[in-house]
Order: structure tokens, then sequence, then C-alpha cells
């Protein structure tokens, strides 16, 4: 059975095949910026018209797929309304059926088919989402995650206030790469739970009197290890042994070397997908559609809608 999967939570809109098990094309484009960061309407616009130009580039024939699949949410209205559009348009025209997925829960299965684990901890770390995640009692379920924003929207206000950019979190692990002194920061861990908030006011007032490049250093010294922090009471609450990367931020090489240096401690296995599987991508909406599919579930002509707050542990 083939699925297309189309993901539009927020600044990219990718495209992905699945036959099977096997992943035949994932393509995607992402809203970037020099200055500033990521205004919705200017977002959805660049998705809209990146549309008809994904649609070119994909070499599967659009008659060959059997199931469309969408990511509902959570996300950002405006993005979200864009890739429910064009599943519920191409699933009209190609006369097959549609199924809306939680994003969330998509990075966790692409995760576990592409690198093969079984049961592990999920360390979801994007844009809007800070999660820890495992499966227990028959469902997905969040055992910590962030009490304000996500680790990503953190990273990126933080590089908009050194004039980076967006996304800045890839600008800013280049930027750490230039020190290796620390700067005491706050260290909030509260429970299994996170915060980020504190932190960027912290780092606000530092701005004139610290380099730019010793800071960029401290703020991922201290925020990936709150992360690795709750991964770690996480796992040993639930008594498993792997841990599985997640979301666009799991991209940066110093959060990955420290989630080694922790499961190696534990004698737990680290699973970390390649970076196309990691970042926002159809592949993985591909997928979960076909997962949930082949399970049972259909969805009708009314309940295609999106659900810009639809948490993990809902769906």
């Amino acid at each position: 059975m083939i699925c297309l999967g189309i993901e539009s939570t927020a600044h990219t809109l990718g495209l992905g095949v699945i036959d099977g098990k096997k992943v035949v094309e994932n393509i995607s484009a992402t809203f970037t910026t020099t200055t500033g960061g990521m205004i919705p309407s200017k977002v959805s616009d660049f998705l809209v018209e990146n549309l008809p130009i994904l649609l070119a580039k994909l070499k599967t024939p659009l008659n060959k797929v059997d199931l469309i699949a969408f990511s509902q949410g959570p996300g950002i209205g405006h993005s979200l309304r864009i890739g429910q559009f064009l599943a519920s348009a191409l699933s009209f025209k190609l006369k097959i059926p549609i199924i809306g997925v939680n994003h969330c829960v998509a990075h966790l299965e692409i995760g576990k088919l592409v690198t093969k684990a079984k049961d592990p901890v999920l360390l979801y770390t994007s844009g809007a989402n800070t999660q820890v995640i495992a499966f227990e009692g028959g469902q997905y379920r969040i055992f910590g995650e962030t009490l304000d924003m996500g680790v990503g929207n953190f990273l990126d206000a933080f590089s908009r206030e050194l004039g980076l950019g967006f996304p800045g979190g890839p600008k800013l692990e280049k930027l750490a790469l230039k020190s290796k002194n620390y700067i005491k920061l706050p260290y909030v861990v509260k429970g299994m739970d996170v915060s980020f908030g504190g932190l960027l006011t912290n780092l606000k007032s530092k701005l004139k009197s610290e380099k730019k490049e010793d800071l960029a250093f401290s703020v991922q010294e201290t925020v990936f290890a709150m992360l690795m922090e709750v991964s770690e009471r996480a796992m040993a609450h639930c008594g498993k042994s792997e841990l599985l990367l997640g979301g666009g931020v799991a991209c940066n090489s110093r959060l990955q070397q420290m989630a080694g240096i922790m499961c190696k401690e534990r004698k737990a296995k680290l699973f970390v997908p390649e970076k196309q599987f990691l970042v926002d991508n159809g592949a993985m909406i591909a997928w979960l559609g076909l997962v949930q599919y082949n399970a049972g579930k259909r969805m009708k002509a009314s309940n295609i809608d999106i659900r810009p707050d639809w948490r993990t542990d809902q769906a």
C-alpha cells in the first residue's frame, strides 16, 4: 500500500511517500529569514507558493497512491490549513481515503521505523514542543515537558536577540563551537518538567556584558543538560533501556553527544535518525498514516479538520 504524507505544522512543507515499510520519497521546502523570526502569515504564503513546486518534484505518480495522510496537529493554524486543504483536494480528486495524524507521534513512529528501536523513551525537541514520551499502558504518555516555550522556540528567540535570523538553532550551534567558557545560567528542572522563560530573560540581561560565543556555548550546555536529566529520569521510571531522539533540535551534535554519554553510563542504547527524519518531514506523516489505517482507523469527511492543540497523550 502506498501512502502520500503531507506535513505542514509550522515553517516546513513536506511531501513523503511510503510503500509498505519503504521510504520512497521525502522532499520539503522550509521557510527561513536572515533577520527576525517566523510570522505565520508570511510562512503560510511561503507554503502556498511551494505547493505546486513540490508536487511537480514528486516522482511517484499520484494515480499510484492508495492513501493520503496529513498532519492534523498540533501546530500553527495558518500552516495546518494548507496541508489539510491539499490533502482534502487530493483525496477527493483521486477518490482515495484520507487520514489525519498527530505530528508528535509521527516523529516517534518514523524514528522507530528507521532506527529499529523497539521500546524507547523519546526525547522530542522541536520548535514548539519539548516532551519526554514513552509507550505505557496501551498509549503514548508524556512523562515530562516544557512548562512554557519549546526548546526550539527558546533557541530561536535567543538567536534573534543575537541577530542570527531564523531558524537560529543551527547558527547558535556554530557560534557555540567558538567557545569553551561556561557562564553560569539558571538551570530550571521541576520534577520531570523544564522551563526556559526565565533563562531567556537572564540571557537578555547578559548580552551587553558577555561575549556572544560564550553565551551560545553556555546555553547549549545548560539546556541540553536539563533535557538529559529529565530523559534519564523517565528511562529509570519506565524501566526502559533505549533513548530515541526526535525533532529538529535533535540535529544538534552537542545534544547527540550528551545523549550518547548519558546512555553509555546507563548501559542503554541511543538511537538517532538521520537528519531528514529528525526535522519535520512528509515521510513520518505517511508512515503514521499507514500504521493507523492498517490498524483500522478511518476518517469521515466531517472530521477532516485541523487540531492545533492536539497533545501527544490525546492521540
